[in-house]
C-alpha cells in the first residue's frame, strides 16, 4: 500500500499587493506524480529552486495543492478534518533543529509532542526513552539542548518526531547545517529507523552521498521530476544528472573518470568497496589477456 501518493500536483506561490491584487505568480511545482510505498527509503534530489522543499511541505499538509492531490496513508491533505491525523502519520524534520527544539531539557523536548496530542503521562515517558534510545541520545536525556552539537540536536529533533509514533518521517535537508561527522551520524540514525523500526523515510537533500542507500531516487528540476530510479541507475547517468546542476558521489565520479581513461569499469559504482573490487576485476582480466598472448 502507498504511504504517500502524489497525483498531478501543481503549486503556485502567489504574491499580492496591499490591496490584495495579484502581483506575481511563481509555479514551484508543475504537475508531478509519485508514489512512496510503506517502509521505503526515498531520496528526493534537486538543486536550489528545484521545488523539492515545496514538495516536502505538501507531504504533511504544511502547504496545500493549487491543483492535483496528495494522499498520506489514504488521507487527502486538502480535507481539514484529517489534518492532525496526517501530521501524526507523517512527521517533519527541518534543516535547522533549533527551530524545532523548544524545551530546556532534552527529554522534556522529546515529550512535548506526545503531550500535546493527549498521550497519557506514563506512556509519554516510555516513548521518550524508546525514541532517545533509537537515535542514540538516551544518555543525554537530562542535558540542555544548548550544550549539544548540531548533529546531536538534529537527532533530538528526530526523536521528538519519533515519540509521536509516525509511520513516515520527512526530512527536509536535515544535514544542511552540519559538519561531515554530524551529517554521517544523522543519516546513519535515519537508516536505522528505516531498517529496524520500518519507518518510511523521505529524505530531501542535495548531498549525493546521502542518497546512495535509498530504495529509490527522484531528481527534481524547475518543479518537474526529471529522473527516477534506484541509486545505481540514477548515478550511472553522470552526464545527465550534471545537467540538473547536481554532482554524483565522489567515488562514482572517480570511477567515471577512470572509465574515460580506458579502465573497464561498470557504471553506477556507489561505494569505495565496489570500486576496489571493480578495479581488481579489471586488472585480473587485463592480466589474463596478457598471459594468453
Amino acid at each position: 500500500m502507498d504511504m504517500i501518493k502524489v497525483q498531478d500536483l501543481t503549486f503556485e506561490y502567489i504574491r499580492r499587493d496591499e490591496d490584495g491584487n495579484v502581483e506575481s505568480i511563481q509555479k514551484a511545482i508543475d504537475g508531478i506524480s509519485l508514489d512512496v510505498k510503506k517502509g521505503d527509503f526515498i531520496a528526493i534530489l534537486g538543486s536550489n529552486g528545484s521545488g523539492k522543499s515545496t514538495l516536502a511541505k505538501h507531504l504533511n499538509a504544511i502547504l496545500y495543492p493549487t491543483d492535483g492531490t496528495v494522499w498520506v496513508n489514504g488521507m487527502d491533505t486538502k480535507e481539514d478534518d484529517k489534518l492532525w491525523s496526517i501530521r501524526q502519520t507523517a512527521g517533519m524534520v527541518f534543516q535547522n533543529p533549533d527551530n524545532q527544539i523548544i524545551a530546556s531539557i532534552v527529554e522534556e523536548d522529546v515529550g512535548f509532542g506526545p503531550e500535546n496530542i493527549g498521550v497519557p503521562s506514563e506512556e509519554i515517558w516510555q516513548r521518550v526513552e524508546t525514541s532517545l534510545k533509537a537515535v542514540g541520545m538516551l544518555e543525554y536525556r537530562n542535558m540542555s539542548p544548548n550544550k549539544l552539537s548540531g548533529g546531536q540536536k538534529q537527532r533530538v529533533a528526530i526523536a521528538g518526531i519519533m515519540a509521536m509514533k509516525p509511520s513516515c518521517i520527512i526530512l527536509d535537508e536535515p544535514t544542511a547545517m552540519l559538519d561531515p561527522n554530524g551529517r554521517k551520524d544523522v543519516i546513519q540514525t535515519v537508516r536505522e529507523l528505516n531498517k529496524k523500526e520500518k519507518v518510511t523515510v523521505i529524505l530531501i537533500t542535495h548531498h549525493m552521498d546521502e542518497a546512495v542507500f535509498a530504495d529509490k531516487i527522484f531528481v527534481m528540476e524547475q518543479g518537474h521530476i526529471k529522473m527516477q530510479g534506484v541509486p545505481k541507475e540514477i548515478f550511472s547517468k553522470v552526464d545527465e544528472i550534471k545537467q540538473y546542476r547536481l554532482d554524483v558521489p565522489q567515488v562514482t565520479e572517480l570511477a567515471y573518470e577512470l572509465k574515460k581513461e580506458g579502465i573497464s569499469l561498470p557504471d553506477g559504482i556507489l561505494t569505495v568497496d565496489e570500486l576496489v573490487e571493480a578495479i581488481k576485476t579489471a586488472l585480473n582480466i587485463k592480466n589474463e589477456k596478457l598471459t594468453t598472448k
